[in-house]
């Protein structure tokens, strides 16, 4: 995979035999070719990554039918990978800061995408 391009997404196939660091390369140089400026470039492409390998894992979790829904809702897969990917930075946060949980950690994420609407995503986002 020559670049990465997070309005078509990657060919699953090759991304998935990457490994994380070309794919955290691939993800920051798409945004610095297309001169987005971010405060921490490289927790943002870490972000991007862990989204499209939660997409790459198809029905085994909630993240593929949340991007599909929000692609449905008036996203395009770029700002939908970007809500997805601040419902998982605030589940990250949250995992950091708490309590350990006395069950499946990733039960509260999954219930937020479930949860995560589109417009509200907007409307927060701007």
């Amino acid at each position: 995979m020559r670049s990465y391009d997070p309005d078509i997404g990657p060919d699953l196939a090759v991304w998935e035999a990457m490994d994380e660091g070309e794919q955290i390369n691939l993800v920051t140089a798409y945004h610095r070719r297309t001169g987005t400026e971010l405060p921490n470039p490289l927790l943002h492409a870490t972000i991007h990554v862990v989204v499209e390998n939660q997409i790459a894992l198809g029905d085994q979790i909630p993240v593929q039918s949340t991007l599909a829904r929000l692609e449905q809702e008036g996203l395009d897969r770029h700002e939908a990978v970007h809500a997805i990917g601040s419902i998982l930075a605030g589940h990250m946060y949250d995992l950091v800061r708490g309590p350990a949980p006395s069950h499946d950690p990733n039960a509260a994420y999954y219930r937020r995408l479930e949860s995560l609407a589109a417009g509200e995503w907007r409307a927060h986002a701007e």
